[in-house]
């Protein structure tokens, strides 16, 4: 037996045991599969750690890089109290409308704010809005900017907030210091920021399931 098929078979182990069939979040995944989107979104695993986390935090105010069809924006929406609020970034017009429809479907509408515009230029609008500071902010947008994303996370985290970020390992990719592919040296100076950043404190997890082999960093700003 390949080692993809034992961690799918793993994956849908634990899926079973521990996370009760959900047809709101299933149909999630058609919708977007059928509308062409990349199927890139966390498995249901990771997105029940994210909401594990929110709720180990309490966190209310929310930051989301990266929304693609919204399965897990309502993953963390799920786990916010009644007035709590996720503001999730989105750089493709068609993407939101899509993820806006799910959330709507998942009745979480009145918990998330969808922002549609590539993230370096609505993440300034962020600050002037003033509905930062965030004790949780999730990154999995595009790779390059993963270095960019960490500095704006770090201006509008709260003492300490969660800093997640998936899609770290790529394969095992992350230590090759001479790939040409963006992705990975957008995450190793991602990680190389983390390592000379005073103000927080990181560790990575390496992953295997269903999405492969691949991983996610969590911090904790000081």
């Amino acid at each position: 037996m390949g080692n993809d098929l034992i961690w799918n078979e793993v994956d849908e182990y634990f899926i079973d045991k521990l996370i009760p069939f959900d047809s709101t979040l299933e149909r999630v995944l058609h919708v977007n599969k059928e509308a062409g989107l990349p199927e890139i979104d966390v498995a249901p695993t990771q997105g029940k750690l994210l909401y594990l986390l929110a709720k180990i935090k309490g966190a209310k105010n929310v930051l989301e890089i990266g929304t693609l069809g919204g399965y897990s924006t309502i993953w963390l929406a799920r786990a916010l109290p009644e007035k709590g609020k996720v503001y999730t970034l989105e750089a493709e017009e068609e993407h939101a409308k899509i993820a806006e429809r799910n959330i709507r479907q998942a009745g979480c509408q009145d918990k998330v704010e969808v922002i549609v515009g590539k993230a370096l230029e609505t993440l300034p609008n962020i600050k002037e809005r003033v509905i930062a500071p965030f004790d949780l902010i999730f990154i999995d947008a595009d790779k390059p900017n993963n270095p960019h994303y960490l500095k704006w996370a770090l201006e509008l985290a709260m003492p300490g907030a969660i800093i997640i970020a998936d899609n770290v390992v790529r394969d095992g990719e992350v230590i090759n210091e001479t790939s040409k592919d963006e992705r990975v040296q957008g995450i190793r100076k991602f990680i190389s920021l983390l390592e000379s950043e005073p103000r927080i404190e990181s560790t990575a997890l390496q992953t295997v399931g269903s999405k492969g082999y691949d991983g996610f960093v969590i911090s904790v700003v000081k």
